[in-house]
């Protein structure tokens, strides 16, 4: 398999590591504001070639390279977050270019191993009144988008499994909360990976699920399993079709 690394950066050259530990070969890196990148646009010329491409960009181009992925008839994994108002007009566009296209908040194997766990503890705190429910994530100082991709992901989870729960609350609350409620908060500061915690509290003591990146070397790992999967399928995928390939559903 030949892959394009699309965003050249930290992330990026990580992905490259990670192909070759894989044996995936990387034909293509594409990226405007890198010296260092092979190319600097996506085009016909820069994905020739290629097999499946990772995008870890930014917010505010994900969908122009979406848009051009499926002009090119090349398969996407897309790891950049903040664009998930786009999620059903890009379903369209992946369904009418005749592509292949994962996405996920987070490709680590280890955070997809965090949501099973959350998704247990949640079907088991539905049955359980006297348990509240809160969140919090840290990150580093660059990052494109609060919340992360991560944690609205750990949100829908959360109201998928809790009936009493109704709305995960991502913002500051100048009010008291609403019994219906998660607060699920955001902190930026450092150089922190990502940290995720998950909090069950009543009365009688409280429980805390973490998961704590020491470094991005799980996500790129994660997005190049991803293409692995990917290679050679067409329609719109997610990272729980991957983790059922791997653990089974």
């Amino acid at each position: 398999m030949k892959i394009a690394i699309v965003g050249y950066g930290q992330m990026g050259k990580m992905i490259e590591e990670a192909a070759k530990e894989r044996g995936v070969t990387v034909v293509s890196t594409i990226d405007p504001n890198t010296k260092d990148a092979k190319f600097k646009e996506i085009t016909k010329e820069s994905l020739h070639d290629v097999d499946v491409c990772i995008d870890f960009t930014h917010p505010s181009v994900i969908m122009g390279n979406i848009k051009k992925y499926c002009e090119l008839k090349k398969n996407v994994v897309i790891g950049t977050t903040g664009w998930y108002e786009h999620m059903s007009d890009v379903k369209s566009m992946v369904k009418n270019a005749g592509i292949g296209c994962i996405w996920s908040g987070n490709f680590s194997i280890g955070v997809n191993m965090f949501f099973k766990i959350i998704e247990e503890a949640a079907k088991v705190a539905n049955n359980l009144d006297d348990y509240d429910i809160m969140g919090v994530e840290y990150h580093h100082n660059k990052k494109a988008d609060s919340p992360s991709g991560t944690m609205k992901m750990i949100g829908d989870i959360l109201l998928n499994n809790i009936e009493r729960k109704k709305t995960a609350v991502y913002t500051m609350l100048e009010r008291q909360i609403k019994p219906d409620e998660i607060q699920l908060s955001s902190v930026r500061g450092g150089k922190i990976p990502g940290i995720h915690e998950i909090t069950f509290d009543s009365d009688a003591d409280s429980i805390t699920l973490t998961h704590t990146a020491r470094t991005r070397k799980g996500f790129a790992k994660g997005a190049v399993m991803a293409a692995e999967f990917l290679n050679g399928k067409k329609g719109f995928y997610t990272i729980n079709d991957l983790m059922d390939k791997i653990i089974g559903g």
